[in-house]
């Protein structure tokens, strides 16, 4: 996010991933999630990554991660591991 590579973020994404934002909304698939972090994020000062990322839960090829900021936001994302060994997110809730 910092390089504003958006693109490539979103490509820590599965195909049809779902991303909570904006706010009350949902975005899916890596192109539109992409336009969403760079209409929401391009040109403005990013957090210090404050954030304490709390433990991982792992079942099978599925992940529940979390993370809690300084400010009170809380995350959740999930994340299924790819037949190359590698992770990406399938549902992220930026915002709880």
């Amino acid at each position: 996010m910092r390089a504003g590579d958006f693109e490539g973020l979103a490509s820590l994404y599965e195909n049809d991933a779902v991303l909570a934002l904006p706010p009350g909304e949902q975005t899916a698939g890596n192109a539109a999630i992409a336009g969403v972090f760079k209409e929401r994020f391009a040109g403005q000062p990013l957090s210090s990554g404050d954030g304490a990322v709390k433990t991982v839960l792992v079942s099978d090829d599925l992940a529940l991660t979390s993370t809690r900021f300084a400010d009170g936001r809380v995350t959740a994302e999930i994340a299924r591991r790819q037949p190359d060994g590698s992770w990406r997110w399938v549902v992220d809730n930026p915002n709880l």
